[in-house]
């Protein structure tokens, strides 16, 4: 079991390395090409000197391989050559994990082009010759510009030093030029390598601008995309702002043109503060509505506090619902403390204000039906007799009092203290006994 579990974490250790090393840094990431060019270089470059060690490995096999049967074919200067280059690779390899190599990876890009192209001109310039490296630096150039297609100056600079250095100690050293053959001459080889620094230059120049561009259009949408997650959350806020959650879920989930659900036991309270018709005649617009804003945002957050659902506000009067649309037990006590809060709330903003404002209560609890309809500007609304029931216990009501229906009375009693009004006549459904909320018993 444990040799398995061994074998498995082996696995997954080279498929992370392999995964690391041939995929493209997340452009999500980078802020601009450059800096998504420079992680790119830098992750590229950990792959292509783990593919030259590799490589110059294999002839490294072969080398050992010739000395052991076949000495004829043995060349010490070669294994020598290959086991140093191998030795700079490994060197490079563990630079690219330092803080050097993360930050300057094209430093390190010139260090190891100049390591493989130039081994074998340093091996001929030590014996006395110089002799153009027609397999290395094409190999090299071409693999370069596969690997790493980008930022083409980089690999100019790269192919330069390498000539330079090859005509350079011509030059110093006054050394003679050995041909890999009889037939080629100084006019072919230039043309030869012309061309092969042209074609991967032009290769990395194409794909950088591809890049480049792919880079640019998955950003700006990746931005577009962000934009509108902004968007649709901000819609998201606004209709939850507009309906409860499990309505604005179903709306989404399903949409239809009406939702209606009924209710067995809700609460319902209206809240009309006394006096605000005459007062907006004596008050500006604006401040009157400042006013009533800052009331009703206090009467908000109680409605949260309660975990109530508020229905709407209708000019000077706030319509709260309890019980829905996720039915509660306590429903009736719910809308019960909501009302005597509410009584705190304008006493006290009055006392910060020194406004003399008064409210009409009115609660009613029984049956209702809740839901959405219409097609434009639709909100959470509710229907039936307690609705009515409990307007009318708000409008036939007294300043600075909470009126309830017999039925919330008997539903609260044992909690809450009362105080019998009497019967009354309320328009639409005759004599009526309410009681008047004075408070919660202790």
């Amino acid at each position: 079991m444990q040799r398995f579990q061994g074998v498995q974490k082996v696995e997954v250790f080279v498929r992370n390395l392999v995964q690391s090393l041939f995929q493209s840094p997340d452009i999500s990431e980078a802020a601009s090409y450059e800096i998504w060019r420079h992680r790119f270089i830098h992750q590229r470059l950990s792959l292509g000197v783990g593919l030259a060690f590799i490589a110059y490995l294999t002839f490294t096999l072969s080398q050992l391989n010739n000395l052991w049967f076949n000495p004829e074919n043995f060349k010490l200067a070669w294994l020598i050559t290959q086991m140093s280059v191998e030795l700079g690779l490994l060197g490079g390899f563990i630079l690219l994990r330092t803080a050097i190599g993360v930050r300057y990876p094209a430093f390190v890009f010139l260090l190891l082009t100049w390591l493989v192209t130039l081994s074998p001109q340093i091996r001929a310039t030590i014996a006395g010759f110089s002799r153009p490296a027609i397999i290395e630096w094409p190999l090299t150039f071409f693999s370069l510009a596969t690997l790493i297609p980008v930022c083409w100056p980089l690999h100019f600079i790269g192919q330069a030093g390498t000539f330079i250095y090859y005509l350079g100690t011509q030059i110093l050293f006054n050394l003679e030029v050995e041909y890999p053959s009889d037939w080629m001459t100084s006019d072919f080889l230039f043309l030869y390598f012309f061309w092969i620094c042209l074609i991967s230059n032009l290769s990395v120049y194409l794909y950088d601008r591809l890049a480049r561009s792919e880079f640019n259009s998955r950003l700006a949408l990746e931005q577009a995309y962000q934009q509108l997650q902004v968007e649709q959350e901000r819609s998201e806020a606004l209709i939850l702002n507009i309906l409860p959650v499990p309505i604005a879920q179903r709306l989404k989930q399903k949409p239809v043109k009406t939702i209606a659900d009924n209710f067995t036991n809700a609460g319902v309270l209206f809240g009309d503060i006394v006096g605000f018709t005459e007062l907006s005649g004596k008050m500006p617009p604006a401040e009157l509505v400042q006013l009533l804003g800052q009331i009703f945002s206090r009467f908000d957050h109680l409605a949260d506090k309660h975990h109530l659902e508020k229905i709407k506000t209708i000019g000077d009067a706030y319509m709260v619902v309890s019980g829905l649309p996720i039915p509660k037990e306590d429903y009736a006590e719910r809308i019960a403390d909501m009302a005597l809060d509410m009584q705190k709330t304008i006493l006290e903003f009055n006392a910060e204000t020194g406004q003399k404002f008064q409210m009409r209560i009115g609660i009613a609890i029984g049956p209702v039906v809740a839901g959405v309809i219409g097609l434009k500007k639709f909100i959470y609304d509710l229907w039936g007799d307690t609705v009515n029931i409990a307007s009318r216990m708000e409008s036939h009501g007294i300043a600075n009092e909470i009126q309830v229906t017999e039925t919330t009375y008997h539903a609260l009693k044992d909690d809450y203290s009362f105080e019998r009004r009497g019967s009354i006549l309320v328009k639409g459904k005759g004599e009526m006994t309410t009681y008047l909320l004075k408070g919660k018993k202790s």
